[in-house]
């Protein structure tokens, strides 16, 4: 998926871990585990706090399930590299 690998390069995993990663790439849409590292490196670096999909991600961690939890991930990474 697309977006999987848009989030293994969120996550600095580079083109040289490609052939190793790309299991991993396949599992962010539906493993907790996968997917938890994510949202900690969002939460804990404060040039994402002003992000309005960052504040959707703190709401709906608690509550979402997996697949709701990835769209927001995907929809910040993909407005957080707009905007760089």
């Amino acid at each position: 998926m697309k977006d999987n690998k848009l989030i293994a390069e969120f996550m600095g995993v580079g083109k040289l871990h490609e052939a190793q990663s790309s299991n991993q790439w396949n599992q962010y849409h539906t493993s907790w585990d996968k997917l938890m590292p994510v949202v900690s490196k969002i939460a804990r670096d404060e040039k994402y706090f002003e992000n309005e999909f960052s504040e959707r991600l703190f709401d709906i961690v608690p509550f979402g399930c997996v697949e709701d939890v990835y769209e927001v991930v995907v929809e910040f990474i993909k407005t957080y590299n707009d905007e760089r």
